[in-house]
């Protein structure tokens, strides 16, 4: 599944036009996407704790959310993914539980606390809330109705 993310993240990250055809591909991905990000989010919680280190479902969401970044940059299927009904909530419910799951244990989430002296920074947790942060902001870019709600 993350070789498959792997997949659409690169074809999604190209600058080359798309045919209509594609986009409309690629809307129903994204409304794919979505609703599994929308399910499996919490799974990266599991991360904090030691038992659930290379938790298989929290590295698909991980990359999940990654794909969802590139493609709400895409002024295309931004409009689309804004209208998405319950997906700008649970992005911000996300963020809010990561950030109180960092705050309770060892914060994997952002590279401050992640890096101890010079080590290389090799958590694939690491970056997870600016990502979130990313997404919640292209979700409520030109939108006025997410900047409400957020």
């Amino acid at each position: 599944r993350v070789t498959l993310l792997e997949l659409i993240m690169a074809k999604v990250s190209e600058k080359n036009p798309v045919t209509s055809e594609e986009m409309n591909v690629f809307m129903r991905h994204a409304d794919f996407l979505a609703g599994c990000f929308q399910e499996k989010c919490e799974a990266v919680l599991k991360l904090t704790s030691a038992a659930g280190a290379e938790d298989e479902e929290a590295l698909v969401t991980i990359r999940l959310l990654d794909v969802l970044c590139e493609m709400t940059s895409n002024n295309g299927q931004l409009e689309h993914l804004q209208a998405l009904p319950g997906f700008l909530e649970t992005a911000i419910d996300t963020l809010r539980l990561t950030h109180l799951a960092g705050k309770q244990a060892v914060n994997i989430f952002t590279a401050t606390h992640a890096m101890t002296g010079q080590e290389e920074i090799s958590h694939p947790a690491v970056g997870f809330k600016s990502h979130l942060i990313r997404l919640i902001g292209n979700l409520c870019y030109k939108n006025k109705e997410n900047q409400d709600k957020v």
